[in-house]
């Protein structure tokens, strides 16, 4: 293993007997079928998410600890080095990030924002819904689009909801605050992320 850490490292996920502390040892995956990890800054605030490779970089430099482990046993190995791939990373000095208040929408945010849920019925949301259908005007933008279920998407078509004499169960508000531009950014979430990416 090199000084720097970036020598040639396997990426295995161990199966049950290997998990359970047997010698056995599970076929070598790729790195892009490992998980993400999310790297906080030194005071806890979420930065972004690494790949699982960059992540056991900044560990095995010393540049970074580990907060989570993943429940997942996912490992990488190198000649001399094995370590367990973690859900959340700290870095151990302060790192200033300038502050953008105008967060992207996108679906991922927008179903965050909305907690997954359809903002006309309450089920869960799987697409979303322009509130002024964009063929009577309506804009592409956080006030006007919500998390919507595919019976209440179909059913309310190209209609204003006072034709239907539907009414939101919350406003509709642009997200604000630093987690919220990663949060834009991500398909999903990793083990204990939440506890880093409130709104």
């Amino acid at each position: 293993m090199g000084s720097n850490g970036k020598s040639a490292i396997k990426e295995r996920r161990p199966g049950r007997e290997a998990a359970a502390g047997s010698a056995a040892r599970s076929p070598d995956i790729p790195c892009a079928a490992h998980p993400r990890v999310l790297l906080l800054n030194a005071g806890y605030e979420a930065l972004t998410a690494l790949t699982a490779r960059r992540a056991v970089v900044m560990l095995l430099c010393g540049k970074a600890d580990v907060v989570h482990d993943n429940p997942e046993l996912y490992v990488m190995r190198s000649a001399t080095h094995e370590v367990r791939v973690p859900s959340v990373i700290r870095l151990r000095e302060y790192v200033h990030i300038p502050y953008r208040a105008k967060v992207p929408m996108t679906r991922a945010a927008l179903m965050h924002r909305d907690g997954n849920r359809c903002g006309y019925c309450g089920v869960r949301a799987t697409t979303i819904d322009h509130v002024v259908p964009r063929s009577r005007g309506g804009e592409h933008s956080w006030e006007n689009c919500v998390a919507c279920c595919e019976r209440c998407n179909r059913k309310k078509a190209d209609k204003m909801l006072a034709e239907l004499g539907w009414s939101l169960r919350h406003k509709l508000v642009a997200p604000q605050g630093r987690n919220w531009r990663l949060v834009s950014s991500l398909r999903e979430f990793g083990p204990h992320w939440e506890d880093y990416l409130v709104a």
